[in-house]
C-alpha cells in the first residue's frame, strides 16, 4: 500500500526505527518504545547510508593481456563464491562486500559501464544484492541461485545508457523473489518518501493501496477535508490515470509521487467508481487542486450514551488514522482529558488506518495494557520466533474498550488490534482486516536510493498468522450507514450526530453496555 501523505522524520541518529510498509505515507515518524526486544518494526528504517557498506571500495583496472579478447576474459571473485562474466569493456570494476553476516569478505568484479550514471547503479546493484543475500526472509530466494542472479543482471545492465533503465534491471531482479514488498526506489523517489516530516504535505490527500492480486491502485481513504475528499473520491475507487498517464504496472509509491506537487497546481485523475467497477460508464475524470494538507492522525470526541437501564453515560471516542511519531503521545493526552471528564468506556476506531510506525502502534498498546504482556511475535528467516513484551506496563485506564476495524486496517493497526484482543483487553467490532503481516527494513544506499527488504513476519500474541489472512473481529457490523457520515466525522468535536448514526459505533456501544453490565472492564 502507498499513501500520498506520510513520511518519517529525518532528524535521527543512525539507528533503526519502525514505519509501515507496505504503506508509503507522508506523516509517519519514529517514536520511542521501551520493550524487551528491539526487533519490532514493520518497517525498519536506517536513514544513514548502510554501515554494512562503509568499506565499499571500487577499483578500476585495465585489461592486462591484449592477447585475450574482451569476450574471452573472465572476472574472478575472491572469498566466498566464484563468478564468471563475459567482459564487454576494457576496464573492470571490483567491489568489496564486507558484512558482519559473512565470515569472509566477498569481492565481486564486473565490467564497468562507460555511462557514468549506469556505473553508479552497478555499484547499487551489488549493494542491494548483498543486503538481500544477508537479510531476505526466504533463505532460498524463491528457490533460485541468488549469486547467478547478480551475474545475469550485471550483464543485462552493462549496455544500458540511463540510470532509469539500470534501476529497472534491479527491480526486475528483485521481482524474481516473489515478494512485492521487497523493492528499490530511486534517489528521487526516496526523497519524496521522506518529505512531510513536520506533518504538512503538498498534495491531494489520498491513501493508495496496490491490490496484491491484480496490481490495481485502489483508494484506501481520503484525508478528511482534503481536495480529494471534496472532489468526491471515495474509498474503493480505482485509480486509472494521473495527468493522462495510465497506471498499469505503476506501484503505489510512484503513483503517490505523481499526485504530490506544489500547492496551487492542478492534477487530473481518472477514477473508476467502486459502486460500479464492472461498467465503463462509471469512469470519470476529476481535476483536483493540490494544497497544503495538515495531517492530524488523531481525533477524539465524547459521545453521550444512555444505557439500557436509563442511565446517561459518556463514551470516549478516539479515531486514529495513521501511526505517526506523535500518535501515542496524542492519544495519551486525549485519554487523560476524557478521564478527567468522567468517561466510563472507550471506542478506538482503527478503520481505514493503513498503518505507519509500528513502534508507535506498540506505544499505543501500552496505554491500554498492564503488566508484562506480549504485544507481538516476530519470526526471522531462520524460523526463530521472538516475542516483544512490555516491561511493567501501567495502563492509563482499565475502562471497557472496543476497537473498530475493517478491510482498510493494516499493518500497525493489525498489530495493535491483535495485541489488545489477544490479551483480553478489547473486543473487536467491524470487518476482517487487510492482512499485512510482514516486516520490512529500508536502507538508504550509497547513491541515495533506498532498498526495502522483507526480513521477517509477525504473529499476534496468541500466535495467529496475520499475513494475507487478516484478523476476524468478534462482532460484525453493517456498513450501510458508514459511507455518508465517515467523510464528515470529527471535522470538529461537535460532530457527535455523525458518530451516533454510525452503525458500527452503535454496535460498539452495545458491546460496551454488555461489558459494563457484567461489572468488568474487559
Amino acid at each position: 500500500m502507498a499513501m500520498e501523505a506520510l513520511r518519517p522524520n529525518l532528524d535521527l541518529k543512525p539507528t533503526h526505527f519502525t514505519c509501515t510498509p507496505t504503506i508509503s505515507t507522508e506523516f509517519l515518524r519514529p517514536t520511542s518504545l521501551s520493550l524487551r526486544s528491539h526487533r519490532f518494526s514493520s518497517l525498519i528504517i536506517n536513514h544513514q547510508r548502510s554501515k554494512r557498506w562503509s568499506k565499499l571500495s571500487c577499483m578500476l583496472r585495465h585489461k592486462s593481456d591484449p592477447s585475450i579478447s574482451e569476450e574471452q576474459q573472465l572476472i574472478k571473485s575472491i572469498g566466498k563464491g566464484l563468478f564468471g562474466f563475459a567482459v564487454a569493456a576494457a576496464a573492470l570494476l571490483s567491489v568489496c562486500y564486507d558484512s558482519p553476516a559473512f565470515s569472509e569478505s566477498l569481492t565481486v568484479a564486473f565490467p564497468v559501464s562507460r555511462a557514468r550514471e549506469v556505473n553508479t547503479v552497478q555499484r547499487t546493484l551489488v549493494e542491494a544484492w548483498g543486503l538481500i543475500r544477508e537479510t531476505f526472509i526466504d533463505p532460498t530466494f524463491n528457490h533460485q541461485d541468488w549469486d547467478s542472479k547478480l551475474q545475469q543482471t550485471m550483464v543485462e545492465m552493462f549496455p544500458l545508457r540511463s540510470s532509469d533503465a539500470a534501476y529497472n534491471k534491479i527491480s526486475a531482479m528483485l521481482s524474481t523473489l516473489g515478494d512485492p514488498f521487497t523493492r528499490i526506489i530511486s534517489p528521487k523517489e526516496y526523497q519524496s518518501f521522506r518529505i512531510g516530516s513536520d506533518g504538512n504535505l503538498q498534495g491531494v490527500g489520498l491513501f493508495i493501496n496496490s491490490e496484491p492480486r491484480t496490481g490495481h491502485l485502489v483508494i484506501l481513504s481520503c484525508v478528511d477535508g482534503s481536495p480529494a475528499a471534496r472532489a468526491g473520491i471515495h474509498e474503493g475507487d480505482e485509480l486509472i490515470e494521473i495527468n493522462g498517464e495510465r497506471l498499469d504496472g505503476v506501484d503505489s509509491e510512484a503513483a503517490a509521487q505523481k499526485l504530490r506537487g506544489r500547492a496551487g497546481t492542478i492534477v487530473t485523475v481518472k477514477v473508476h467508481s467502486s459502486k460500479d467497477l464492472g461498467s465503463d460508464s462509471s469512469i470519470r475524470e476529476v481535476k483536483i487542486p493540490r494544497e497544503y494538507i495538515k495531517l492530524s492522525p488523531l481525533s477524539s470526541a465524547i459521545i453521550p450514551h444512555r444505557t439500557a437501564d436509563g442511565h446517561l453515560t459518556k463514551t470516549g471516542y478516539v479515531k486514529l488514522s495513521a501511526f505517526s511519531q506523535t500518535a501515542a503521545a496524542d492519544m495519551e493526552n486525549a485519554i487523560q482529558e476524557m478521564e478527567s471528564q468522567d468517561v466510563r468506556a472507550y471506542i478506538l476506531d482503527l478503520r481505514n488506518n493503513p498503518g505507519g510506525l509500528v513502534k508507535a502502534g506498540l506505544d499505543v498498546a501500552q496505554i491500554w495494557l498492564d503488566g508484562d504482556e506480549t504485544l507481538v511475535n516476530t519470526i526471522d528467516r531462520d524460523g526463530n520466533m521472538s516475542p516483544i513484551s512490555m516491561v511493567n506496563g501501567h495502563a492509563i485506564t482499565n475502562d471497557p474498550l472496543v476497537v473498530l476495524v475493517n478491510e482498510g486496517s493494516a499493518s500497525a493497526s493489525e498489530i495493535l488490534a491483535g495485541a489488545l484482543h489477544d490479551n483480553g483487553r478489547a473486543i473487536l467490532v467491524g470487518h476482517k482486516t487487510f492482512g499485512k503481516g510482514k516486516i520490512q527494513s529500508v536502507t538508504e544506499l550509497h547513491d541515495g536510493s533506498a532498498l526495502f527488504v522483507t526480513v521477517a513476519k509477525y504473529l499476534s500474541p496468541a500466535l495467529h498468522d496475520i499475513d494475507q489472512v487478516g484478523i476476524t473481529p468478534d462482532v460484525q457490523c453493517t456498513t450501510d450507514m458508514l459511507n455518508s457520515p465517515k467523510d464528515s466525522l470529527l471535522k470538529d468535536k461537535s460532530s457527535i450526530s455523525s458518530l451516533e448514526t454510525d452503525s458500527c459505533i452503535m454496535v460498539a456501544e452495545h458491546e460496551l453496555d454488555i461489558q459494563q453490565s457484567k461489572g468488568t472492564a474487559t
